[in-house]
C-alpha cells in the first residue's frame, strides 16, 4: 500500500507487550500506525516501516493535543483508535488505598475517555472505528481483583454507550476482552500486590493475609497459561479490520469460557468457581514472573 493510500491507526499503550505487538501486526497489514509510548527510548525498538512512535500518556492533556495536531496535519483518514493503554491493580477492596483506586480509574477509564473525545471528530470524518481493550475482568470480578475489574467494567459501559451514540453516524465501536496474555504487565501487577501486602495492618493481615499471599501465584499462573502477545494482536487486528465486526471479541479459551458461563450460571456458582481457583494457590508463591 502506498503512503498516499495508507490509513492511519492510533494504538495507545504500545511501549511493550500486547500494544507493541498490535502496532506491528497492523503495520504488517498496511496501516500507518501511530504507536503511543511514554518515553522516547520505548519508541526506538518499535520504529519501522509503517510504525511511527509518538509520546502519549493518555492522562496528559498536552500529549493528546499534540497527537490531535499531528493527525490534523496528515491528509490520510483515521481508520481506528485502539484504546489499549492500562495499568494493573489487584488487592482486596478494603486493603487497596483510595489513591490507588483513583490512579487506576484515571488511566484505565478517564484517559481512554479523554483521547476518545479528542479523536471522535476525525473518526467521524473517516468512518473509522474505536476498539476498546477491556478484559475478562470487565465481565467477571473476583476476590482480590476488584479495583482493576471495576475499571474494566466501567470501560465496558463506556463502550456500550459509544456504540449506540456513534454507530448511527458511521463509527463502529468494538470491545476486545482478553483473558491471560503473556506480557510484562502481569509482572508489574505482582510487584504491586507484594508492595500492598507489606503495608497491611495486623487486622487486615489477619483477614486477607492468605489471599494476598495467593494472588501473586494466581496471577502468574493465569498469565503463563495465556496466549502470546502476538496471538492477542492478531485478534485485535481482526477487530480493526473485519468488514462487519462483532460488538465483542474474546482472547483466549479462559476468557471465552468464563464470559460465556457468566451469562448463564448463578452468581453463587461463579463465586465458588473463582474462589476455588484462587484457593489452589494458598501457600504458594510466584517464583517466576512473566517476561
Amino acid at each position: 500500500m502506498s503512503s498516499e493510500n495508507q490509513q492511519l491507526v492510533v494504538v495507545t499503550g504500545a511501549s511493550t507487550g500486547m500494544g507493541a505487538a498490535t502496532a506491528r501486526e497492523l503495520a504488517r497489514r498496511g496501516f500507518h500506525v501511530l504507536a503511543g509510548v511514554r518515553r522516547e527510548r520505548d519508541g526506538e525498538p518499535l520504529r519501522a516501516a509503517g510504525i511511527e512512535p509518538v509520546i502519549l500518556d493518555i492522562t496528559e492533556p498536552g500529549h493528546i493535543a499534540s497527537l490531535v495536531d499531528r493527525l490534523a496535519r496528515d491528509p490520510r483518514p483515521l481508520a481506528a483508535l485502539v484504546n489499549n493503554a492500562g495499568i494493573p491493580g489487584a488487592g482486596p477492596v478494603e486493603v487497596t488505598p483510595l489513591e490507588d483506586w483513583r490512579r487506576l480509574f484515571e488511566v484505565n477509564v478517564l484517559g481512554h475517555v479523554a483521547i476518545t473525545q479528542a479523536l471522535i471528530p476525525m473518526l467521524l470524518r473517516g468512518k473509522g472505528r474505536i476498539v476498546n481493550i477491556t478484559s475478562l475482568n470487565g465481565k467477571l470480578s473476583m476476590a482480590g481483583y476488584g479495583p482493576y475489574a471495576s475499571t474494566k467494567f466501567a470501560l465496558e459501559a463506556v463502550s456500550d454507550a459509544l456504540r449506540n451514540e456513534l454507530g448511527p453516524q458511521g463509527v463502529r465501536v468494538v470491545v476486545v476482552e482478553p483473558g491471560g496474555v503473556q506480557t510484562a504487565m502481569a509482572g508489574h501487577g505482582i510487584a504491586g500486590i507484594e508492595r500492598l501486602g507489606g503495608r497491611m495492618t495486623p487486622d487486615l493481615a489477619a483477614r486477607y493475609g492468605d489471599m494476598m499471599r495467593a494472588l501473586p501465584a494466581h496471577a502468574a499462573a493465569f498469565t503463563a497459561a495465556g496466549v502470546t502477545a502476538e496471538a492477542a494482536a492478531r485478534r485485535i487486528a481482526k477487530a480493526v479490520t473485519d468488514r462487519n465486526p462483532r460488538t465483542r471479541y474474546t482472547i483466549g479459551r479462559t476468557a471465552s469460557f468464563l464470559i460465556g458461563a457468566a451469562r448463564f450460571l448463578p452468581d453463587r456458582v461463579l463465586d465458588r468457581m473463582t474462589s476455588s481457583d484462587l484457593r489452589k494457590h494458598y501457600g504458594r508463591r510466584a517464583l517466576t514472573r512473566p517476561a
